[in-house]
């Protein structure tokens, strides 16, 4: 019997070889004309050169494995595409940007393929990647290289720079009693999304409102302008939400040496939206505003009185610690037990 032909639906990595790979992945990564301002020279050479006229550098970065932070296919019956891979990666890195008030300048990503990843597939993830760059408004950064090898599974890795364009960066540790904490973006949707991902519930049954929630988990929005935004207005404190509203606020309570209270009665509406995946899963939906990671919003303290930057809203106050507790997290003066994302303990 003849062998079937190669098409763009099974064509596999394992056919090509790196060059013909790039030389498919490389006229996928144009964000705009300009390539992003501080791009000098890309993909192409040893190395790529990119500018920095700040004259400092934000670094960050962050490495999406597969069957660890995304399965190719649920139990719901979703399969996660090349494009929902791309988006997610280049979003995290974003918003690690973001959380200290800068704007991103470039990425960097390195894939490992298993060979009989489909080149469709990888061409989707240069797409996400592209697509979340400019979508989510950071229409100043680039792909500006990377690198490819073959594994056992799909891992993405992508290193982010960014710039500060003078001033001084947002640090967690500047919290201080009497600030207004506040927050930027969403908190919740990503871990309702997950779950209903990981649930029985098969995805072509649920509602809009419901995929929207696994929107959020596969292709996250952090609110990139809120960033800039809130050092501008004089953000003492900031970070981003990855591993949980409680979790990461523990964080910067820490770093401060504070104690964080939260307002339930602020985080109601966060709750309010999640009903939709909490009514058929059974969940008190404050548990995933509380406990879930992955929205990637901004969490910020801002000195009382200051009018708080566009897009944050108030969640909380932050207070001296106590004697008994020290730096906590604390919700209507109780101690908050939620635990969020540890990825060696979960």
């Amino acid at each position: 019997m003849p062998e079937k032909p190669l098409t763009e639906e099974t064509t596999t990595v394992s056919t090509l070889s790196e060059s013909d790979l790039l030389a498919r992945i490389f006229p996928r990564l144009t964000v705009n004309a300009a390539q992003g301002a501080a791009m000098l020279l890309g993909p192409g050479d040893d190395a790529a050169l990119v500018a920095a006229p700040d004259g400092r550098t934000l670094v960050s970065i962050d490495t999406q494995v597969q069957d660890q932070d995304f399965r190719l296919l649920w139990a719901s019956g979703y399969r996660t595409t090349g494009f929902d891979v791309g988006w997610k990666a280049a979003a995290q890195n974003l918003s690690d940007i973001n959380a200290m008030g800068g704007t991103a300048s470039s990425l960097v990503v390195s894939l490992t393929l298993p060979p009989e990843t489909l080149v469709s597939w990888v061409e989707d993830l240069a797409d996400g990647l592209t697509a979340a760059i400019r979508e989510l408004g950071a229409t100043g950064c680039s792909v500006a290289g990377g690198d490819l090898g073959r594994g056992r599974e799909i891992s993405v890795t992508v290193a982010v720079l960014g710039t500060l364009a003078g001033g001084s960066p947002v640090l967690r540790s500047g919290a201080r009693a009497g600030d207004v904490l506040a927050m930027a973006g969403t908190v919740g949707r990503a871990a309702a999304g997950l779950a209903l991902l990981e649930s029985g519930h098969p995805v072509d049954s649920l509602t809009p409102a419901q995929r929207a929630l696994v929107e959020t988990q596969s292709r996250p929005r952090p609110p990139l302008a809120a960033g800039p935004l809130a050092r501008t207005a004089g953000a003492t404190a900031m970070m981003d939400i990855s591993d949980g509203l409680v979790r990461d606020a523990g964080r910067l309570a820490a770093a401060s040496g504070v104690v964080l209270d939260l307002d339930p009665g602020e985080l109601k509406a966060h709750a309010e939206a999640l009903v939709p995946a909490s009514g058929i899963l059974g969940v008190d939906p404050m548990a995933w505003v509380l406990g879930g990671g992955e929205d990637h919003g901004l969490l910020a303290t801002f000195p009382a009185g200051v009018q708080l930057a566009p897009g944050f809203t108030a969640i909380g106050s932050v207070q001296a610690p106590g004697t008994q507790n020290g730096p906590v997290v604390t919700i209507a003066g109780r101690v908050a037990g939620a635990r969020g994302w540890d990825h060696f303990a979960d």
